[in-house]
């Protein structure tokens, strides 16, 4: 069973940048989809961006041309640049294996810790 890990969230100003990591363990995530998502406190889990194991994209509607995905084979590992975070960027952001390439929750498992971004104003 695939397990992912989650790092590089913290605290930082508004307009700063962050690059979360996905490393996965116990199995190869190459031919997989790999979804980010985020949850702020009070609030829905909501699709963030995704990418599939062709490399292509897909964006989430809050933070397209702010946020870059992109994966690193070799290292079993999914990036998320985070460019020009606002305050409304705060949340828990976790990363999941997709069964396909999807906005969806549903067809994501399993599913890492999260790890946690705030953004002050």
């Amino acid at each position: 069973q695939v397990q992912l890990v989650e790092s590089g969230g913290g605290l930082v100003q508004a307009g700063d940048s962050l690059r979360l990591s996905c490393a996965a363990s116990g199995g190869t995530i190459s031919s997989s989809a790999i979804g980010w998502f985020r949850q702020a406190p009070g609030k829905e889990r909501e699709f963030v961006c995704a990418i599939g194991w062709t490399g292509t994209i897909l964006n989430g509607y809050s933070v397209k041309g702010r946020f870059t995905i992109s994966r690193d084979n070799a290292k079993n590992t999914v990036l998320l640049q985070m460019n020009s975070l606002k305050p409304d960027d705060t949340a828990i952001y976790y990363c999941a294996v997709g069964s396909m390439l999807t906005r969806s929750q549903t067809y994501y498992a399993p599913w890492g810790q999260g790890t946690q971004v705030t953004v002050s104003s």
